[in-house]
Formats: structure tokens, sequence, C-alpha cells
């Protein structure tokens, strides 16, 4: 099974190459669900996240408000970098027990880890291929704001706190720029898939000429 991890910044248009992928037969697993997901009371980042920041990141009903959170962490790098520690190996320790699971059963051949901070937290190395989805600050910034129902300073804020797309670039196997119309980004996913389904190819000859069934 080929492991690869899409990444880009935020609102960069991630979400449109993974639902492109995953209709294509890809196994897509989507950090930031996985990371709400055990943000829920009694999951395992709940304690740990209200231990750290207190009630006052809670909605009524007693949920963490992602809102209340992210107005903290975004705010000041070492709240952003105590919850980051909090969630960050949770999250990476649940989608390598899916990967897993996945490999034993043989049904799928290209696991794809959509997630906005895989370079920051220093997770690549476990990756056969990097997918960068990148586009212009000025458009990740409008469709953010758009997004969210975020004023023009908080998209800037959420956007200068994380690495620059450029510096992502660095990292990529794959480019898939998501700057221009839907139907172009669509394109490119296509395109993507098919190099992905070679590659997936080469790295199961290789396994097998390693390790030749008997």
């Amino acid at each position: 099974m080929l492991l690869v991890s899409l990444t880009g910044g935020i609102a960069s248009g991630k979400s449109i190459v993974g639902e492109v992928l995953a209709q294509r037969g890809c196994h897509l697993h989507a950090a930031d669900r996985a990371a709400r997901d055990l943000q829920t009371p009694g999951r395992p980042a709940y304690d740990k996240i209200l231990a750290r920041f207190g009630r006052p990141v809670l909605a009524p009903d007693g949920t963490i408000d992602r809102r209340k959170l992210g107005a903290i962490v975004f705010a000041d790098a070492r709240e952003r970098e105590a919850l980051n520690a909090i969630v960050h190996p949770l999250v990476f320790a649940a989608m390598r027990e899916t990967a897993a699971r996945l490999e034993a059963e043989g049904k799928v051949r290209i696991f794809v880890n959509e997630a906005a901070l895989t370079i920051e937290a220093g997770f690549t190395e476990y990756f056969d291929k990097i997918v960068v989805a990148t586009c212009p600050p000025d458009v990740q910034m409008r469709r953010l704001a758009a997004r969210d129902s975020l004023s023009p300073e908080e998209a800037r804020r959420r956007l200068e706190a994380q690495m620059p797309a450029e510096e992502k670039l660095d990292f990529a196997d794959y480019i898939v720029d998501t700057s221009g119309s839907l139907e172009e980004t669509v394109a490119q996913a296509e395109a993507l898939y098919e190099d992905l389904l070679l590659d997936e190819k080469v790295k199961r000859q290789d396994m097998e000429s390693r390790w030749p069934r008997r």
C-alpha cells in the first residue's frame, strides 16, 4: 500500500484534491476530522486540552469550542505549540493504526492522509510520497475568511502561524496548483491519481522482489 501525505496550508484546496482521490478509490484519512473526534468528551485529547486551557474553551454543552480555542492559540505561539503537542501525536497514532489495519487487510492500494501540518509536525518520513496543494497567499486568505467567517485580521493571523507555502514545496514529490478554476484543480488531481497508481505499482514490485512469495 502506498502511503501518501496530502498537505498544504490552511484553505489551500487540499480537500478538493482529497475528494477526487477518494472518488477514484484511494482511502482518504482526514486528520482534521480525526482531531475533532479525539477532542470530544471522553476521548484522549479532551481532558488534556481542558487541563491545559481551562473551561473558557468549552461551549455551553461541555464540548470544546474550536473557535474559542482557535482565538487563544492563534494569538500566542506558545499556546499553539502546547495544543499541537497534545493533538499531533494522538492524531498521528490514530492515522498509523488505521493505515496498518488497511494494509493488513490488503484491500487498499493508496492511503492518503490529508493534513495541513504534516511537514511542521515532522511526520514526512513516514510517507512514501508528499503531495502539496498550493495557491497564492491572497487567495488563501480570501478562501479562509469566507469559509470560517473570519475577519481579514483573523485570517491573516492564522496564515502567518503556518509554514510559508513556498517552504512546503521543498518537501513535495507532487504539487497541485489550486489557484485556478475548480475544473483545473480536478484535472490536476486526476493526473496525480494516475501518477500515484504507478508509484504504488513500483513499491509493490520492489517489496515483492525483496520478499518473494513462496
